[in-house]
């Protein structure tokens, strides 16, 4: 290893409970960096359009952050049919509240915590961040003489995410109309809107892009985003309405955009120079704004 090069990790990876709704127990698969710390702490949201996924998911672009020098937590959360919007939110918002509780002994404190979603997980980590002490995904309440932290995050990461649900749902069901040949995510979309948000109003109201453009009061730490030019899952006038606005606010945002690369190219061409690129920029990125 030469002077400059990045310190690689050895890691430690286990499977905790944070969470139980009734009987049923949400786990977070944690990844966690062999040394002194104290780490950035990164909470993983992982996508499949509200409806369908694991912690499981994101493993090509979790590990080697954890690698760097990251503390990953890739989460579990309810999902359809179980509950819909907001009971997801809700979950993530306890277990960023949860992991704050057990920085320390992660390797971590409690004000180094940021997050990376994926597609609808990109979504929910950015609503997140802007609301972190909503009511409704504030809800679930920490264990009893837990110390209380909110669920405030240093940073957010988004790969290809639906920023807008609303826009999104309009665009796949515009797709839809005009008839085949339409790309085969229209179909695998749209009955997971329908499921997780159950109303087009709702997917107005949890919803980064339009909360700005109403000129809520938001949280507006920094953002990474990471898109390819090829991608027909997420709409791209959707996430540059969201760049302008965010920047307008008073937001510092990265817009990483790669030639020629579909929707999910980290874990779908993984062996690729974007896929490396894009992971450099991620990693770059969680250690500086989380310093």
């Amino acid at each position: 290893m030469t002077a400059n090069a990045p310190k690689t990790f050895e890691l430690d990876v286990e499977d905790v409970e944070y969470i139980r709704h009734g009987d049923k127990p949400l786990l977070a698969r944690l990844f966690k960096p062999r040394g002194a710390g104290p780490f950035p702490l990164v909470v993983e949201v992982h996508g499949g359009a509200w409806c369908h996924g694991d912690r499981l998911n994101d493993a090509i672009i979790n590990e080697p952050l954890a690698r760097s020098g990251v503390v990953v937590a890739a989460l579990d959360f309810r999902m359809p049919p179980e509950a819909g919007y907001p009971a997801s939110l809700a979950d993530i918002n306890y277990a960023i509240r949860w992991l704050k509780t057990r920085a320390v002994e992660l390797g971590s404190k409690p004000d180094l915590v940021g997050a990376l979603g994926v597609s609808s997980g990109g979504h929910q980590a950015m609503l997140l961040a802007m609301k972190p002490r909503d009511p409704r995904y504030s809800a679930l309440s920490l264990p009893s003489r837990t110390t209380e932290f909110d669920g405030s995050l240093r940073c957010v990461v988004m790969c290809w995410p639906v920023i807008d649900p609303l826009g999104r749902y309009h665009y796949a069901k515009k797709l839809k109309q005009g008839g085949k040949p339409y790309p085969d995510l229209v179909d695998q979309v749209l009955p997971c809107h329908d499921q997780y948000w159950q109303t087009e109003d709702a997917m107005a109201e949890g919803n980064p892009v339009r909360a700005l453009e109403r000129g809520e009061r938001v949280e507006l730490p920094p953002v990474i985003c990471l898109q390819g030019t090829r991608d027909l899952a997420h709409p791209r006038p959707d996430i540059d309405r969201f760049v302008e606005n965010y920047r307008k606010a008073g937001g510092q945002i990265e817009f990483a955009l790669f030639e020629g690369e579909a929707e999910g190219f980290i874990k779908r061409n993984a062996g690729a120079p974007a896929a490396a690129q894009a992971m450099e920029k991620i990693i770059e990125f969680v250690h500086r704004a989380v310093c």
